[in-house]
């Protein structure tokens, strides 16, 4: 993206990394002057601050109703910018195929195995063809940016000084780890292989009629540890994955890239997320979510810095659940004669009303007074909103995000509530499997049809 702005006569000034959760609304304003033109690149949440936005989820949210739009089907963003929007290709056609590769986890069909995707060390084999020699030098590649993704300035630092190739990528890699004395890539790929053990013994999961189902990822201390598809290498017969993450409300379901037949012909890991958030729809449609809890639930990471990060604003809001919200369109009951000795036309009233939300939502949450947070007690949008708006994925990887949430809401702790839809999405997996294989009901689960019955 930055080569195609740059092309294009357009000065890229800075890159800021953007996560998901609380450091969501933790990144920097932009602090250029002049006009600019922020942009933003591989994330499923959109902002009304930014101009340009592209993604490859199967859903989008956050972006304001007048917004143009453009959607077409690709494995990653990088088919899209450097194939489709530039009038020529930015990364090279061999990248560009490993990188949609690893961003749809595309593996098997690609030869690929599972020590080709968790190696950190590259050597050029004379007796490989170069491309499957690049192959490998962009999977290395890809491990040395999950290693340091989250030291500081790293990613940025990428995104300025790297050209669209991930030769230009891996040698800036090595450089960056020389001059900042970090561990090297032996000491990565022994913290790999301990990590390998952690999930062979891992006593926080288990392996069922196909399916991995575990709770977090252990101890990921030491660079170069985590691997998200470390426990297929325990388990390399399982069909799938799951994952919570209890403390921060995420499940996260996916496939077994290096089977044969990646996550069974005709079940989509996707659709079946969004099922499970229909089947809550009536529960967690009354429980009310107020935008004073949205907000401070957004700004409270331990990066964000009043003053100088985005922060949740009212057009974040709107654009979320815009539909949904009550209380912002409308003059709440409890506000009306405030408004209406001043405003006697509702319609004035109700913009007035508006931009006292503006402006209580522009402020960082810790600095709000009692009036500001009764200004946005009085909206709210409802917990299955918030879940719907927040969760998503596609076939063969999704998420059910109840982050925005905090630790609890309604009747519900969050690490609870994560803990039962990852029940119901393990039972879903477990029926599909066997229709997909045409298995007969085996022991164990015929075993726990019968304890639920006999529990009523």
């Amino acid at each position: 993206m930055k080569k195609y702005l740059e092309n294009n006569g357009i000065k890229v000034v800075d890159a800021e990394i953007i996560q998901y959760g609380g450091d969501e609304w933790a990144i920097k304003k932009p602090d250029a002057s002049g006009d600019v033109m922020p942009v933003l690149v591989d994330f499923a949440h959109g902002k009304p601050m930014f101009v340009i936005h592209t993604d490859h989820h199967d859903t989008q949210s956050g972006v304001e109703k007048d917004t143009s739009t453009s959607f077409k089907s690709a494995r990653s963003n990088v088919e899209t910018i450097s194939g489709v929007l530039s009038p020529r290709d930015l990364f090279p056609q061999a990248d560009i195929k490993l990188i949609s590769t690893v961003d749809s986890a595309n593996f098997r069909a690609m030869g690929i195995t599972m020590d080709d995707v968790i190696n950190y060390m590259f050597k050029l084999d004379k007796g490989q063809p170069v491309e499957r020699n690049k192959m490998m030098m962009g999977l290395v590649t890809n491990k040395l940016l999950l290693a340091f993704k989250n030291k500081p300035g790293f990613l940025d630092r990428l995104v300025m000084e790297c050209e669209p190739s991930l030769i230009s990528i891996f040698n800036k890699i090595r450089e960056i780890m020389k001059q900042e004395g970090w561990v090297g890539v032996e000491e990565l790929q022994q913290n790999r292989g301990n990590y390998l053990q952690q999930m062979a013994t891992y006593k926080k999961q288990k392996f069922e009629d196909g399916i991995i189902i575990k709770d977090g990822g252990g101890s990921m201390i030491k660079p170069g540890s985590y691997d998200r598809y470390a426990s297929f290498y325990t388990y390399p017969d399982a069909d799938f994955q799951v994952i919570t993450w209890g403390s921060v409300g995420l499940l996260q379901v996916s496939c077994n890239p290096f089977k044969e037949q990646r996550g069974l012909k005709g079940i989509d890991l996707g659709e079946i997320n969004r099922g499970i958030i229909e089947n809550h729809k009536s529960e967690l449609s009354e429980i009310k979510i107020t935008a004073a809890r949205l907000k401070k639930v957004a700004e409270n990471s331990k990066r964000f810095v009043p003053g100088e990060s985005v922060g949740f604003t009212s057009k974040d809001l709107v654009s979320f659940y815009g539909d949904t919200l009550e209380g912002y369109n409308e003059i709440p009951r409890k506000f009306e004669n405030f408004l209406s000795k001043k405003y006697p036309d509702y319609e004035k009233g109700l913009q007035e009303w508006q931009k006292i939300v503006s402006k209580t939502m522009s402020k960082p949450f810790v600095e709000l007074s009692e009036f500001e947070l009764s200004v946005l007690d009085s909206i709210y949008t409802t917990a299955y909103d918030v879940i719907k708006n927040n969760s998503g994925g596609h076939k063969c990887i999704t998420n059910f995000q109840a982050s925005a949430l905090g630790g609890g809401f309604g009747p519900y702790k969050t690490t609870e509530f994560i803990g039962m839809i990852k029940d119901e999405f393990v039972e879903i997996l477990r029926g599909r499997i066997r229709a997909e294989k045409g298995d007969n009901v085996n022991e164990n689960y015929f075993r726990r049809i019968i304890n639920k019955v006999l529990k009523g």
